[in-house]
C-alpha cells in the first residue's frame, strides 16, 4: 500500500515474448474472438446474477489481460470499468507465487490502495494456460456489488475518513483452488456482505470467468500459443500507432482546463481539478499538477486506478472510434497524477464515493481542455450526479436497496452537431435504465412520476436533453442517502454552449418535515414519505443564438423549452400558440432580437 507501488502497477510493460510472425488479418481475427469471449463473459454474468444492479442495469465489464498484464481485449460495458481492470489483475500477478496460481484458479480482488477502483468494484479473474502450462492470459470480469460490509450499508459512508469505515478490502484471495471452490473464502466473502443477493452474484463471476477461460483455451489450441501472443502483441502496438497519429495531427500546444466540486461531503466548498493536456508532436501528456490535495477534505478521494480509468474514458472518445481499445491506449499516452492529490490519494483513504466525484470532474476536464483542440468529438463521458437517491432498507433480516437506477434522463449533453438526446450520457455506457415498475415489484416503494423538466436543457447551437424530475414514495420505514453536487457548479458546456441545469433533492415532499438537501443526507425517513429528486440536464454546445430557429421552435412543439426560453435564450421569436399548434418563427423579429443579444454589454 504505497505510492511506490502505484507507480509499479502503472509502469509500462514489455511485449509476450514469441518467434511468431503475424499478419494483420490473422491479428484481428484473434482479436475478434477474444472480444467476443469478453462479450459472452460479461452476458453470461447479466443473465445469471441475482442483483438487479447487475442483471437489470448491467454495471459489469469484462477484460482479457495478458500475462504480462497488459490489457488485450474488453467488452463494451460500462467504459469506466474497462480501462480499470488490469492494475487488480496485475497486483496478482505480480504475487503469482505467494498466491501458488495455477490452472482452475480463480481470484478475487477489489483494494484500492492495491490496483482497485473503489471497493464496490469487485474484480473476479482466471488464469488461462496453455496445454504445455504456460500461462498466457487471464479473463477478469468487473461488477458493482451492493454492499461491501462496511459501516454503512450499501458501503457509501459520507463522514468515511478510512477505507476500513467502509467494508473489507481485498488484495487479492483466491476462491478456487486448482478447479476446486475454497469454501472457506468464499462464506468468508459472502459472510461481510449484506445484500442476499451477493451470493448469486459472486457464483455468477465465478461461473462467468470459468466459462470464458475454457473459449479462450480453445482459442489458443486453435491457433497457437506463440500465434497468440503475437497477435497481441501486434494489436496492441498497432492501437498505439493509431493513437499517435490521431494525436499528431492535432495542433502543438498546452490545453488547461480547471473543473470544481460544489463541496465535499463536510461542507468544504469548491474542491479544485486542474488539469492540462499538452500535445507535442504524437505525444500527448495529461497531467494534473494542481488538483486540490487538502489531506483533510472527505469523501472525495478518487483512487489511482480510476483516475487512470476515467481519463482514458473521455481520451477513448476523442479518437476515431474504430481504434481498438487496448492497452496501446495506455502507451501512447503520459499520465501525471500528483501524489497526495484527490485523484492519487495516501494509502487507506475511502475512495467509494470518488467514483462519482472527483472522477467525473477529472474525466470533463480532459473533455474541456480536449475541446480546445478536438471540437467535434468533445462530448463529456461524465455523469454529475452526486450520491445516487438510495434507498435501504432491512425485511426480514435481509437488506433491500433501490438505487434509483431506473428511467430518467440526465447528463446528456450536446455534440457539435447532434442534440442531446436519449436518457443518460454516454459515460454510462451500456448501463441500463430499469423500468420503474420493476423495481416496485423488488422493494416497497412507488414511483410517482418520471418527467423531463421543461427549460433544463443547456441551451447551445445543440441544445442538451433535459433533466427530469424523479418523485419517489417509500411504504415502509427506509433509510435515504445523498450528496448533492453538481448545484453550484454543474456540467460544464463546449464551445460557447451554456452549462447544464443544476441537480436538486428534496426529502419528505408535501410534508411538515419537507426540507431541500443542500450538503448531504443520512435520514430515516418514514413510510409514505416521498423523496423528490432532479436531475441536472446536459450540457450545449456552441452559443445559443446560433440554433437554428426552426429547431428552437420544434424544442418549443415537443415541450423541451418554454415559448419566453425560446426568446429569452435562443433569441428566437414566435407567432401563434402552443395550444393551437400553429407556432411559427418571426423571421425579422427573430434577426433584430439576435443581433441585440450578440452586441457586447457595455461596461459599467
Amino acid at each position: 500500500m504505497s505510492f511506490e507501488l502505484n507507480r509499479k502497477l502503472a509502469a509500462k510493460r514489455d511485449p509476450l515474448p514469441t518467434s511468431a510472425n503475424i499478419d494483420p488479418v490473422t491479428a484481428a481475427i484473434i482479436r475478434g474472438a477474444f472480444d467476443t469471449v469478453s462479450f459472452e463473459a460479461a452476458t453470461f454474468l447479466g443473465r445469471a446474477a441475482s442483483s438487479p444492479i447487475i442483471n437489470q442495469s448491467n454495471e459489469r465489464n469484462a477484460a482479457i489481460i495478458d500475462a504480462h498484464g497488459r490489457l488485450a481485449a474488453c467488452s463494451i460495458g460500462t467504459p469506466h470499468l474497462t480501462f480499470v481492470s488490469q492494475l487488480t489483475v496485475r497486483y496478482g500477478l505480480e504475487h503469482r507465487e505467494d498466491y501458488d496460481w495455477g490452472p482452475g484458479d480463480i481470484f478475487l480482488g477489489n483494494d484500492p490502495d492495491h490496483g482497485g477502483g473503489h471497493l464496490p468494484d469487485y474484480n473476479v479473474y482466471a488464469p488461462v494456460y496453455d496445454d504445455d502450462g504456460e500461462l498466457v492470459l487471464v479473463q477478469a470480469l468487473q461488477a458493482h456489488q451492493g454492499d461491501t460490509g462496511g459501516k454503512d450499508p450499501g458501503g457509501f459512508t459520507l463522514e468515511a475518513t478510512d477505507i476500513f469505515t467502509e467494508g473489507l478490502a481485498i488484495p487479492c484471495i483466491k476462491l478456487a483452488h486448482r478447479g476446486e471452490k475454497r469454501r472457506d473464502v468464499i462464506n468468508l466473502v459472502e459472510r461481510n456482505n449484506r445484500f442476499p443477493t451477493f451470493a448469486g452474484d459472486l457464483a455468477a463471476m465465478m461461473g462467468a470467468v470459468q466459462h470464458s477461460v475454457k473459449l479462450l483455451q480453445a482459442i489458443i489450441r486453435k491457433w497457437g500459443t506463440d500465434k497468440v501472443k503475437a497477435a497481441i502483441n501486434y494489436n496492441i502496438a498497432h492501437t498505439e500507432e493509431r493513437f499517435r497519429q490521431e494525436v499528431a495531427s492535432w495542433p502543438d500546444g498546452e490545453y488547461p482546463a480547471t473543473v470544481w466540486i460544489d463541496h465535499d461531503t463536510q461542507g468544504t466548498k469548491d474542491i479544485k481539478v486542474q488539469l492540462c493536456c499538452t500535445v507535442k508532436g504524437d505525444q500527448l501528456t495529461v497531467d494534473l499538477t494542481g488538483t486540490d490535495d487538502r489531506q483533510e477534505l472527505v469523501g472525495v478521494w478518487n483512487t489511482f486506478g480510476n483516475t487512470r480509468s476515467y481519463i482514458m474514458t473521455q481520451l477513448a472518445a476523442a479518437i476515431d472510434p474504430t481504434i481498438i481499445k487496448n492497452e496501446g491506449m495506455f502507451d501512447a499516452v503520459e499520465m501525471i497524477i500528483p501524489e497526495g492529490c484527490i485523484a492519487h490519494p495516501p494509502p487507506n483513504k475511502p475512495a467509494a464515493l470518488g467514483s462519482f466525484h472527483p472522477a467525473c470532474e477529472i474525466t470533463e476536464a480532459v473533455c474541456v481542455a480536449l475541446s480546445q483542440v478536438v471540437p467535434e468529438r468533445s462530448a463529456p463521458q461524465v455523469y454529475k450526479i452526486g450520491m445516487p437517491n438510495a434507498v435501504i432498507g432491512f425485511k426480514d433480516g435481509q437488506m433491500w436497496m433501490d438505487q434509483g437506477v431506473d428511467c430518467r434522463t440526465m447528463d446528456t449533453s450536446a455534440v457539435k452537431g447532434i442534440d442531446g438526446w436519449g436518457s443518460c450520457p454516454n459515460a454510462l455506457g451500456n448501463l441500463l435504465l430499469s423500468e420503474a415498475e420493476d423495481a416496485e415489484s423488488r422493494f416497497p416503494i412507488i414511483n410517482i412520476s418520471r418527467e423531463m423538466t421543461q427549460d433544463t436543457e443547456g441551451a447551445g447551437k445543440w441544445r442538451g436533453m433535459p433533466g427530469s424530475l424523479n418523485v419517489k414514495q417509500v411504504l415502509e420505514p427506509t433509510t435515504a442517502m445523498a450528496w448533492m453536487v453538481s448545484a453550484a457548479h454543474p456540467l460544464r458546456g463546449m464551445c460557447g454552449g451554456d452549462d447544464a441545469s443544476p441537480y436538486g433533492n428534496t426529502f419528505e415532499l408535501g410534508s411538515e418535515n419537507e426540507r431541500e438537501i443542500e450538503l448531504t443526507a443520512l435520514a430515516q425517513l418514514p413510510a409514505d414519505a416521498v423523496i423528490a429528486y432532479q436531475h441536472g440536464g446536459g450540457a450545449g454546445f456552441s452559443p445559443a443564438i446560433e440554433r437554428d430557429p426552426e429547431a428552437v421552435k420544434e424544442d418549443v412543439l415537443d415541450e423541451y423549452i418554454s415559448v419566453a426560453r425560446a426568446r429569452e435564450k435562443y433569441g428566437v421569436v414566435l407567432t401563434g400558440s402552443l395550444e393551437n399548434y400553429d407556432l411559427a418563427v418571426d423571421v425579422e423579429a427573430t434577426e433584430n432580437l439576435r443581433a441585440e443579444m450578440a452586441l457586447p454589454v457595455a461596461a459599467e
